[in-house]
């Protein structure tokens, strides 16, 4: 038996007006997950337990079968993780975004989705200028970066950057314990980052300059049961995001590096897809997870989520179908980790839509297309999106 997971990062959506009162999964061409829908069983289910942030983090956990109100302790050091970032329990793991914020307004949480070289270069000169024997800077991919601080931060109080698009960043500044630490940290970077070449190049060519660092995230690294403890499987994970990769490595999961994995609309698909083969040709499990969908919302882009969620459907889903039915048995489960509505740009805790395809089929609560409606419409309902994958391993 061979089990798939595929995730759609924010793929579930909102009704819009300026798409007739559908939402982009309603709207977009997506012919394999129709059929997974149509010989499938379909639902919805609750991946952010009530009282918790709705975040990618929160969410991922959730679907590899961890509880996040026993298992989480913030997003960056399962980034951390991810890079092999030693975190001393002394210290603090802070995600570090590089962002555009002009006249005290956050007007992209991505410096205009700034590519992983010239994000690199900003980072090295960071470090370079603002290291010490108490912070250190370590670069990522695109936007997303670390920081690792010495010091005590379980009271401080931070604001996911991509929660406050287009609004004046005044409210929504580090505050709590040692908050004075951070907000003087983020603004030191301001004149390093406005001088920088890398900079001055992306005005010059009409982009966004990343302005300014946000920290965020913050946490201590959890203590997780590994996977095959949990469920006597061995497997992978692939996905271009740090904090998935992480997620996977406290699992003792394996987490490749895919070249040319973005993650966003440039990604590498096809590399994703054939990462996915080879863990799956030695092992039992792989989860493949694509932050297009994610990315598109939060720039409040309907067309390009549409996009986004075309692209996932005929380089990932349809792939990965053909591919699995070379075994004699197979269980594949397609879900959005959150939504991430248009209307708002950000994250939102509803329950989302999700299908689970057996080979051989077993008779199931089908539906006509896969969508948040349809989903709704079979009345079956997971609530605690943690035990999703127990339903897919029957343990």
């Amino acid at each position: 038996m061979k089990y798939i997971v595929l995730v759609g990062d924010g793929m579930a959506d909102r009704p819009l007006e300026s798409l007739g009162g559908k939402t982009p999964l309603q709207v977009a061409k997506k012919p394999h997950l129709d059929f997974l829908a149509q010989h499938g069983l379909v639902g919805l289910v609750k991946t952010i337990p009530d009282g918790t942030p709705p975040g990618s983090d929160i969410a991922n956990l959730s679907i590899l079968g961890y509880d996040p109100r026993k298992y989480y302790t913030g997003r960056a050091p399962l980034e951390a993780a991810s890079r092999n970032i030693q975190i001393h329990p002394n210290q603090t793991a802070f995600r570090c975004n590089l962002v555009t914020i002009q006249n005290g307004v956050m007007v992209d949480y991505s410096s205009g989705h700034i590519s992983t070289e010239e994000a690199k270069s900003l980072i090295d000169s960071l470090a370079q200028k603002l290291n010490s024997s108490e912070i250190q800077f370590y670069s990522g991919v695109s936007y997303r970066h670390l920081t690792i601080i010495t010091g005590e931060f379980t009271k401080l109080n931070c604001t996911p950057p991509h929660d406050i698009t287009n609004q004046p960043i005044a409210g929504f500044l580090p505050n709590g314990q040692n908050s004075e630490l951070i907000r003087d940290l983020m603004q030191k970077s301001e004149p390093i980052l406005a001088n920088h070449p890398v900079n001055r190049a992306r005005i010059n060519a009409g982009k966004n300059p990343a302005t300014t660092i946000w920290l965020w995230g913050q946490g201590k690294p959890p203590q997780l049961p590994t996977f095959q403890e949990k469920y006597q499987l061995t497997g992978g994970v692939i996905t271009a995001v740090d904090l998935i990769k992480g997620l996977g490595k406290y699992a003792g999961l394996v987490a490749p590096d895919i070249p040319g994995a973005t993650g966003y609309l440039d990604t590498n698909y096809a590399g994703k897809v054939e990462a996915a083969r080879k863990i799956l040709e030695r092992s039992d499990f792989v989860l493949v997870h694509i932050e297009a969908p994610d990315e598109c919302g939060h720039q409040g882009r309907s067309d390009l989520k549409i996009k986004a969620i075309e692209d996932f459907d005929e380089r990932i889903v349809g792939p990965m179908l053909d591919f699995a039915y070379q075994f004699p048995e197979f269980r594949l489960l397609v879900l959005p980790d959150h939504a991430t509505p248009i209307c708002i740009q950000t994250h939102s805790e509803e329950p989302v839509p999700f299908v689970l395809y057996t080979s051989p089929e077993i008779p199931t609560a089908t539906a006509q297309a896969f969508d948040e409606f349809n989903a709704a419409s079979t009345k079956i309902y997971v609530e605690n999106g943690f035990e999703l994958l127990d339903i897919l391993t029957e343990k």
